[in-house]
């Protein structure tokens, strides 16, 4: 097995048996948290009645739900991830909807062989940052694309631009230690924080007007400090960083305690709210 391979196996372990269940656990608080995201990049890929749409990392459904309607009657939304926990979650939320201008479709998109020149647009929030050959998988989706068709995708910018990220990754390794040493880009929500890199992968892979525009925005954190701590005690970093070290169940609820400390500042009269960056990026295929 190559380690391109290799890695996109673990990835979808990884996504089926930890991250995937996590995230349906938590749908409603993690659905939540990026509601300000999503409205810009909604606005910005600028779906049309009778467009084709390929949404990658559709995850519960979120994004496909209102990319349907956008293209409804007559276009349609074949949405892919590769967890299953979290495509069953997006078929309960579809049940009884009337959607029938949706396909769920449990694959790889970097290396699914989709029909060529197929779609108007590919889209994605926050999925296209795991893949384990960014070069290979933007080459299958930049075929995918009809000539003239557009790439419109939310990325995370990098950890320190956003502080949900940034404040209790740095709590976790005060006690912890820092992570073990990796790319920076390897697989992960900010593999793409650095612009110059995703631009490369981008032009190599064959797209052009490539445009990577950092957004502003607020994460919607949850009610309070002490859930928005345990939340990211579960998910994301924190949690990675507290399965590579092992730590027991009295060192994760000490990192807890103290992210809940320093989210406090951040608590408002409409729940928390925490400043964050996400990168909007634009190509089309010539």
């Amino acid at each position: 097995m190559g380690a391109d391979a290799a890695a996109n196996t673990a990835m979808a372990q990884y996504w089926n048996e930890v991250a995937g269940p996590r995230w349906v656990q938590r749908q409603a608080l993690q659905e939540a948290r990026n509601v300000e995201m999503l409205e810009q990049l909604l606005a910005a890929a600028r779906a049309a009645r009778g467009e084709r749409v390929l949404d990658i990392g559709c995850g519960t459904g979120v994004t496909t739900e209102p990319y349907a309607a956008a293209v409804s009657p007559s276009g349609h939304v074949t949405a892919v991830d590769i967890a299953k926990p979290m495509l069953d979650a997006a078929r309960q939320r579809f049940a009884g909807r009337g959607l029938d201008n949706v396909t769920l479709l449990l694959a790889d998109a970097q290396v699914y062989e989709f029909p060529e020149a197929a779609f108007n647009l590919v889209t994605s929030r926050l999925g296209e940052m795991f893949f384990a050959d960014p070069a290979a998988a933007f080459r299958n989706l930049h075929k995918a694309l009809r000539p003239g068709g557009r790439l419109c995708m939310a990325v995370w910018a990098t950890v320190a631009e956003s502080t949900h990220q940034s404040l209790p990754l740095d709590v976790a390794i005060r006690h912890l230690g820092p992570p073990a040493p990796q790319s920076p880009h390897a697989p992960g929500p900010n593999a793409y924080g650095d612009r110059d890199y995703l631009r490369g992968v981008l032009a190599a892979a064959g797209f052009a007007d490539i445009a990577i525009e950092p957004r502003r925005f607020i994460v919607h954190g949850g009610d309070s400090a002490a859930a928005a701590a345990e939340h990211a005690g579960q998910m994301g970093a924190v949690q990675r960083l507290i399965d590579e070290k092992r730590a027991d169940e009295a060192a994760r609820q000490a990192i807890v305690k103290d992210i809940a400390t320093a989210f406090v500042p951040y608590e408002t009269a409409d729940g928390l709210r925490f400043p964050a960056t996400f990168l909007l990026v634009t190509a089309r295929r010539p």
